[in-house]
């Protein structure tokens, strides 16, 4: 009964995909086989970069797009960012979630006029993909809609949340209709473009999903269900090209009715050679080769030596690889609030062969580039042969493609870590480095070894420019809030359920009544307040004067902050200023997590440890100063900005105004943000996005290529911010007079903030 029940639901599984497709012959360019994908009817090997469009500007995605393109890459790689592009719903679901906001919350209701799609600017992801198609690249559109991506919330918009009866990635059927609503809209927008490869577009290559595995595993049967269902849903779009699944071992094929329907299951790591697709029909395909790794703040920055990459690149290909895509080519920038994590700093340079402001990176861009190219003279044998192995003696070996048409090509490798590596092929000798692998296109001469870089390092210098800054001052007033943005209740209130995400900001205010005869007021004691967070920092004010302030990590978001606070007798008031750095982006049913206060006690009275969670907490979502819209040109113009005459340390919450002329050159520029604490910071009104001085903890010891690389080794800064300079696009100058606005929370000396210029040498 159950293999007669499973018969039914495969069965009708075809109809809906053949439904679907009208029953029509698909027109597809792209096909694939178990070696590699066909373009037009020839097999390729295919190097890809990952280059997100909205990390970096419209003026700058040509430049990284050739550079891609000289470096030997046949792809250009990019998420799809949900978030984004529908802020707000923008279908049928409006009615039922402004119903359901309007009833149940006091806070953030949306603004119907708003409702609308956003392809603007760095979000024109059309005009991306047809500067890729203008250099002759393919386009691999990994629409998701969930990336992970250490974007904020993983990419969803966090009006998703709050859709009644929602669960993220799982058989939910809201999740399913808002996914399937989000997935038909990009792909009706690449139809309507004649963007994918089917329409003689760059598009060779679409997925569904993203790194699904330990959710289907969590989820069980529900798991595996939303997975097939995905899969189906992606399948019955008729795009013409392949869609694929990163990190999920269970990717549906489906075969019925003389028609094959696929998806590829791929691999994401820092190494996939041990990797092998669910069907043998397949090809070995690396979505995600980790070229570095992204950096929180408070942690250390990481570096992948070239060489182990390249080797890890030779060592998939060897074993029958055929697509490499480097995660990332180019990092870019998490501008503005959309670093998730939490704790994921602005700076998304990942190591990147192209560095965050679009300068190439060497050795990385080089030694690569030149291992495209001696895979490429191995092309005709790689894809026309299956590889023999030849076992050259401990810890060396010898795969070699020999195809009928006597095409012949070899990689010889030495997988030690210290010792050099001599051996005998085809009656040659050879010596290879450690930990390195030499590739013979003939099976004679060497033309590549991924441990001998022959490329010059990049010199980086961070040189000031000309531009002076003189400085004025806002300070916003904790002891005043606009009395109709206040919002009382009794208890702590979770944070994202009441500002939507919408500032990173929330203010918990209460009132305290202290009685005269109280002991410590008499003993010249201070009390102790505690405070448990859920996350992410937190500054504690008394009677308008910081008393201190603490945050979580990446890795402990909650926190237990105790600090001695100065009350006084009668009435006193506590304010906690509780600080989001950024949505969750990944975990089971990340969309539950917390942030924001949970419990607050007072210890040292005479009566012992006093609860304050319950008191009536006033609300005030944000700053004064961004209702004001401080960081725009278009801001309030009643504000009185004050000139700051000293180089003093400002106290916290103050805002920090000047103006600028565009230094002259094309250099790319930086802000170096040293001399502050923690806040955010606007040029012309576009957010640069959260700055942080808090400084690395990590293992900064030496760092070698010749071991198994993961993101503990080859840490640097350690003792210094984890990121100092922050990138200006200069497509966001004018020739004069600039508006540069920070926000610092806990103080900083602004006369020392300096606008400079990074340029790059070889040598």
């Amino acid at each position: 009964m159950e293999a007669n029940s499973a018969a039914i639901k495969w069965f009708s599984l075809c109809i809906v995909v053949l439904l679907s497709l009208g029953f029509q012959g698909i027109q597809c360019d792209v096909t694939y086989d178990n070696k590699a994908l066909i373009i037009d009817g020839q097999r390729r090997i295919l190097f890809s970069g990952s280059i997100h469009y909205p990390r970096s500007t419209p003026q700058m995605w040509g430049g990284l797009i050739q550079k891609a393109k000289d470096g030997g890459l046949d792809i250009i790689d990019t998420y799809v960012f949900w978030n984004l592009h529908e802020p707000s719903p923008g279908n049928v679901t409006l009615f039922f979630l402004c119903f359901f906001l309007t009833f149940f919350s006091k806070f953030s209701i949306p603004n119907i006029n708003s409702l609308q799609y956003n392809f603007e600017g760095r979000y024109d992801l059309v005009h991306f993909v047809k500067l890729v198609q203008k250099a002759g690249l393919y386009v691999h559109l990994r629409i998701g809609p969930y990336i992970c991506g250490e974007w904020n919330f993983g990419g969803f918009p966090v009006w998703l949340k709050y859709v009644p009866g929602i669960s993220f990635r799982t058989d939910n059927e809201p999740f399913k209709m808002e996914m399937q609503n989000f997935t038909k809209k990009i792909v009706q927008i690449m139809k309507d473009e004649n963007l994918f490869q089917s329409q003689g577009g760059p598009i060779i290559l679409s997925q569904i999903e993203n790194e699904y595995e330990p959710e289907d595993k969590a989820f069980g049967s529900a798991g595996h269900a939303y997975m097939t269902w995905a899969a189906q849903m992606a399948l019955s779009m008729n795009t013409g090209v392949p869609w694929v699944m990163c990190k999920e071992f269970d990717a549906l094929t489906l075969w019925c009715s003389n028609f094959y329907f696929f998806l590829i299951n791929t691999c994401n790591g820092f190494y996939c050679d041990y990797f092998s697709p669910n069907k043998p029909n397949k090809p070995t395909m690396w979505t995600e080769a980790w070229t570095g790794w992204f950096s929180d703040f408070a942690g250390p920055n990481h570096q992948r030596p070239v060489e182990d990459l390249a080797f890890a690149v030779a060592r998939f290909l060897q074993k029958g690889g055929s697509f490499v895509n480097y995660y990332m080519y180019h990092g870019g920038t998490n501008f503005g609030r959309t670093s998730g994590g939490p704790f994921i700093t602005t700076s998304y340079d990942y190591d990147a062969p192209i560095d965050e402001y679009g300068l190439i990176r060497q050795p990385k861009y080089g030694h690569l580039k030149d291992l495209h190219k001696a895979i490429k003279s191995c092309e005709k044998a790689l894809l026309n042969a299956d590889p023999t192995v030849e076992n050259l003696g401990a810890y060396k070996q010898a795969h070699v493609f020999s195809s009928n048409s006597g095409d012949c090509a070899a990689f010889l490798a030495n997988y030690h870590p210290n010792g050099t590596g001599k051996l005998t092929f085809n009656n040659m000798h050879y010596s290879l480095p450690p930990w390195s692998i030499s590739i013979l296109p003939d099976c004679k001469n060497v033309v590549f070894n991924t441990a001998q870089v022959g490329v010059q390092t990049s010199q980086v210098q961070m040189l000031p420019t000309a531009t002076g800054l003189s400085w004025e001052t806002f300070s916003e007033d904790v002891l005043s809030v606009d009395e109709d943005k206040i919002t009382t209740v009794p208890g702590l209130l979770e944070q994202i359920n009441v500002t939507r995400d919408t500032t990173d900001y929330l203010w918990y205010t209460t009132g305290l009544t202290i009685r005269s005869y109280e002991s410590f007021l008499h003993q010249g004691n201070l009390l102790n307040l505690t405070v448990d967070s859920a996350g992410h920092a937190l500054h504690v004010f008394v009677n308008g004067e910081l008393s201190g302030s603490a945050h979580g990590s990446r890795k402990s978001k909650r926190f237990t902050f105790t600090v001695p606070v100065k009350l006084h007798a009668g009435r006193n008031r506590i304010s906690l200023q509780s600080i989001a750095v950024g949505l969750p982006n990944i975990g089971t049913h990340f969309e539950n997590w917390k942030a924001g206060i949970e419990r607050v006690t007072l210890h040292g009275l005479d009566k012992g440890e006093k609860d304050l969670t319950w008191n009536k907490w006033s609300y005030k979502v944000g700053l004064k100063g961004e209702d004001m819209n401080l960081g725009s040109p278009d801001s309030v113009p009643s504000v009185e900005w004050m000139k700051r005459t000293t180089s003093a340390q400002s106290p916290p919450l103050t805002w920090h105004r000047a103006y600028f002329d565009e230094p002259k050159g094309e250099d790319p520029l930086a802000l170096d943000m040293g001399s502050m604490g923690k806040g955010q910071v606007w040029i012309n009104g576009n957010s640069i996005g959260r700055y942080w001085t808090v400084k690395a903890t990590g293992d900064c010891n030496a760092c070698g290529y010749n071991a198994t690389f993961r993101e503990t080794k080859c840490q640097f800064g350690c003792g210094q911010p984890t990121q100092r300079w922050y990138h200006v696009p200069r497509s966001w100058l004018k020739p004069t007079k600039n508006l540069l606005v920070v926000f610092e929370e806990i103080g900083g000396d602004s006369s020392q903030i300096s606008l400079v210029k990074r340029l790059v040498t070889s040598g």
